[in-house]
């Protein structure tokens, strides 16, 4: 078949090197100057950094994890850590996650979260139903303690509203729940750990998170279209065009907002709910220090509170591949969230700077290197309309002969190896296609 892919993000690239490795003739349109999306890098001053935050390479699914390793050349192309994750609480390390840390505050606020873990914990066991929005989920399941000393005000941060206006629906299955006895057990000093599956991750040696997307381009077998935008697709009986040229199927990565517009058969109604998806943006700060010695040997920690500044998580990114940084220097990446009305300048990454200074976490002084990347699509609003719009544009695409899939291009709130692992379920309904002749879209799970 002759598929056009639109969107050069992980999703596309990947499903185009599978479709083309069946001979298909994969084209793949990008807007912007080279593929990558959400997984691109850049170098500054002779440091790397990720575009949109800190990725890793982690998969719980052993035929991912494989391919997102082959991609960067194998396991001699990859670098192997150990995950070491903390909180900055007020002047305190904690491990994350926080109630596996929960020993090391205070005594009075680990009274506090283990009162209302047990109180949250009873009444779940009475029977308490889940609750429709986040904020009362956070209360329900950790416990006002819990929440008031890390969850509120860390979800406020990064998704900066009311969180009882947010859906409890994306954390269900996405976050696991620690077992009372070992959160019991941290309570009185005893060593836990949670999220145990990502205890090991894998990075590339070189180039940072985007070597892995030119793995897919470089020995592809398909054709790559860069700024090349989508202007507009349409379809007419079995046959589908897009910018006036002719394919046997079109699937769609692109975030669904931008690329709306270009569909010309989208209904009124679906067309709607697409304008009122709204994304929360990220402007991710590489921070590049002069360093006499190595930095902390963390992997990246969570910042709370607004004192801390801006940022909601920093990477210690010069841990991840010690070619991140040049040699006697180390770097980091803050991470910030926004709702498309911030507007970075350098006296504004300064000040963040300066307060993660004030909060422990470098010495300002060092800095030599300070760059920033804006990425307007970086996590879902996950608001209380969201499920149900969302459900019905999936369904119309479903019902269409079109396919959609990716983090934006279908409103999954997936990490890279999600968006593989879906780039396989796709590739396998595209095997079905073409033995069946059926252009019905797949159903996911």
């Amino acid at each position: 078949m002759k598929i056009a892919i639109l969107g050069a993000g992980i999703s596309g690239v990947s499903l185009a090197r599978m479709c083309a490795a069946d001979g298909h003739d994969v084209h793949v349109l990008e807007k912007s100057e080279r593929a990558g999306g959400l997984c691109k890098s850049r170098k500054v001053d002779g440091f790397t950094f990720d575009e949109a935050g800190g990725h890793i390479m982690f998969s719980k699914d052993k035929t991912v994890l494989d391919w997102m390793k082959a991609r960067c050349g194998g396991d001699p192309g990859v670098v192997e850590t150990v995950r070491n994750t903390r909180i900055r609480w007020h002047d305190r390390w904690v491990p994350y996650p926080f109630e596996n840390g929960v020993g090391h505050l205070t005594k009075e606020a680990i009274v506090d979260c283990m009162d209302g873990y047990i109180e949250a914990y009873v009444q779940r066991r009475l029977g308490v139903e889940c609750p429709a929005n986040f904020g009362d989920w956070i209360q329900w399941r950790m416990g006002d303690g819990f929440a008031r000393h890390f969850m509120t005000p860390y979800n406020e941060k990064i998704w900066e509203c009311d969180l009882t206006t947010m859906s409890a629906g994306w954390v269900a299955g996405r976050v696991p729940e620690a077992p009372i006895r070992d959160v019991l057990a941290a309570a009185v000093g005893l060593d836990t750990e949670g999220y145990t599956h990502q205890s090991v991750f894998w990075f590339p040696k070189e180039g940072g998170f985007e070597t892995m997307v030119k793995g897919c381009v470089d020995g592809g077998g398909f054709t790559l279209h860069v700024s090349t935008a989508v202007e507009s697709v349409r379809r007419q009986g079995d046959r589908f065009f897009v910018n006036g040229d002719e394919y046997d199927l079109v699937v769609n990565t692109v975030p669904l907002p931008l690329v709306e517009p270009a569909f010309a058969d989208l209904p009124d109604e679906v067309r709607g709910d697409i304008q009122a998806l709204k994304p929360i943006s990220l402007v991710n700060v590489l921070i590049g220090v002069k360093t006499d010695e190595p930095l902390p040997d963390l992997s990246w920690i969570y910042l709370p509170f607004p004192a801390q500044g801006a940022a909601n998580r920093v990477t210690y990114y010069s841990n991840y591949a010690p070619s991140n940084a040049p040699p006697g220097h180390g770097c980091y990446m803050a991470e910030v969230t926004h709702r498309g009305d911030l507007k970075p300048t350098r006296e504004w990454a300064m000040d963040l700077c300066r307060k993660l200074d004030a909060a422990g976490v470098l010495d300002a002084d060092r800095i030599v290197t300070l760059d920033w990347v804006n990425s307007d699509f970086a996590y879902i609003d996950q608001n209380l309309q969201f499920a149900d719009r969302i459900g019905r544009v999936r369904g119309w695409f479903d019902d269409s002969g079109y396919i959609t899939f990716g983090r934006f291009g279908r409103y999954e709130y997936h990490n890279s190896d999600q968006c593989i692992a879906r780039a396989m379920e796709v590739h396998a309904h595209v095997r079905e296609i073409a033995a069946s002749g059926d252009p019905a879209a797949p159903r996911f799970s």
